[in-house]
């Protein structure tokens, strides 16, 4: 099985070292970003399965990145870290960005946030087990339609 990436998403540089250091023992690729920009950038760069990013960023908010990653990359797991917990931007961010999880900061590393990312990811696994027979069965119906097309 291919080992999984995740990528964090936050404007504060601080941040995004105190997660690169917390997280060097765990088992899956780590990407980071610190703007929305610049996630979409590393997006369309590589294979991610995971997205954490955090909501209040300047010129791209973290709704409005996870709105994108959902309309463009609809299989990558979508989560939130922020600080930021009013009750109606938290229920746009579910509604609208369908996210997976919603961790506050700040987090507690090992007993919240590094379970919840091998969650998403384990997700990640268990929603494509689920989806690669129907994309087997298209690919094989569309290898049948091309073999009969050149009997034709």
């Amino acid at each position: 099985m291919e080992k999984k990436t995740v990528l964090f998403v936050d404007d504060e540089e601080k941040i995004l070292t105190s997660l690169k250091r917390g997280l060097l023992d765990e088992s899956y690729n780590t990407l980071f970003a610190n703007s929305g920009k610049e996630a979409l950038e590393i997006l369309q760069q590589n294979q991610v399965h995971v997205i954490v990013t955090d909501m209040r960023m300047p010129e791209m908010g973290g709704l409005e990145l996870l709105k994108a990653v959902k309309k463009d990359y609809p299989n990558v797991i979508r989560m939130v870290l922020s600080g930021y917990t009013q009750v109606s931007t938290l229920l746009t961010a579910i509604n609208q960005g369908e996210i997976f999880r919603f961790i506050t900061k700040p987090w507690k590393l090992e007993e919240e946030f590094k379970p919840a990312v091998r969650e998403a990811v384990e997700y990640y696994d268990f929603q494509n087990q689920h989806n690669e027979p129907a994309e087997e069965t298209e690919q094989h119906k569309t290898e049948h339609a091309e073999k009969v097309l050149e009997k034709s």
